[in-house]
């Protein structure tokens, strides 16, 4: 029998300074039975760095053909594919090819060395991909505010976020990696 994902209900609270958005997002998010509670706090970070009324999480990990989140146009069609971790780069040349742009939050600092210089060649022709790189302190600081119904402030300014929960507070940076 295979295992359920669980359902977790968080609240974000996001002050987005860079583009003007304060909004509280109540957020159902599935953990898929493998994943980590530093990626699903990784989702929601992404959530709140493009947060969007139309912004949706996908069906998850084991869902091929959707991205960890999307946000889609009034018409259908995808405006930002968003991926995690290190993914086939077949899958990000497919996503290039549907949405207008594709961001990566690419994670695991010695696996990421590795993946980069073996696929360079394919990610350089990828144009409409944004690879950007969280460090496995801030993947280990979101492992560590994960807790079901937790309430998220999020302050971005200057494409970081602070992120503060209860007691705990810190800054994720994403960095643009070429």
């Amino acid at each position: 029998m295979a295992l359920k994902s669980s359902v977790f209900r968080l609240t974000l609270q996001l002050a987005d300074l860079d583009r003007q958005l304060y909004r509280d997002f109540p957020l159902t998010v599935a953990q898929h039975p493998s994943e980590t509670g530093a990626r699903m706090m990784l989702r929601v970070l992404a959530f709140a760095l493009h947060a969007d009324e139309q912004l949706a999480f996908g069906r998850g990990i084991s869902t091929d053909d959707e991205p960890d989140l999307w946000l889609r146009a009034l018409d259908g069609t995808i405006e930002t594919w968003i991926e995690l971790g290190v993914p086939d780069p077949d899958r990000l040349r497919k996503a290039c090819g549907r949405a207008e742009r594709v961001v990566l939050y690419a994670y695991g600092d010695r696996a990421l060395p590795v993946w980069l210089k073996k696929h360079e060649t394919t990610l350089a022709r990828l144009d409409r991909l944004q690879i950007l790189q969280v460090r496995d302190v801030d993947m280990q600081a979101l492992a560590g505010i994960f807790a079901p119904g937790v309430t998220l402030q999020c302050t971005v300014a200057e494409g970081e976020a602070l992120l503060v929960s209860g007691d705990t507070s810190f800054t994720v940076a994403p960095q643009k990696l070429p």
